[in-house]
């Protein structure tokens, strides 16, 4: 049986992580790591998004989004929402997204679309 070559992790960080660049840094490290995926700010003050690529990379952000983040977030807890074996990768790059990608939509498009719209504004 062939092993998976890629996880996929869809996450969830509370704590004091909107206002202090969370997503900017969290776009860092994962470009830094070869991860791909999103991020965004949710109403309720968390960030959530989705991390892809190697196992011990994503491993690695995991760690990262628990005990790092930004200079200035405080971190109180990571949920991990879920976490399955993918063939292939999603998404092109890591983004930084306005809105979560609506259910249906192919998520390179639907990322492309929204990183394309962040940047007319």
């Amino acid at each position: 049986m062939a092993t998976s070559r890629f996880l996929s992790v869809k996450f969830e960080v509370f704590g004091r992580v909107q206002g202090v660049f969370f997503r900017k840094y969290t776009q860092q490290q994962a470009v830094q790591l070869g991860l791909v995926g999103y991020c965004l700010n949710t109403p309720t003050g968390s960030v959530k998004g989705v991390i892809q690529g190697p196992p011990p990379k994503c491993h690695e952000m995991r760690h990262w989004l628990t005990e790092v983040g930004s200079p200035k977030s405080k971190i109180e807890r990571l949920d991990i929402l879920e976490e399955t074996d993918v063939p292939e990768l999603e998404f092109d790059s890591f983004m930084v997204l306005e809105e979560e990608p609506r259910p249906g939509v192919p998520l390179k498009k639907k990322s492309a679309f929204l990183a394309k719209a962040k940047k007319i504004r």
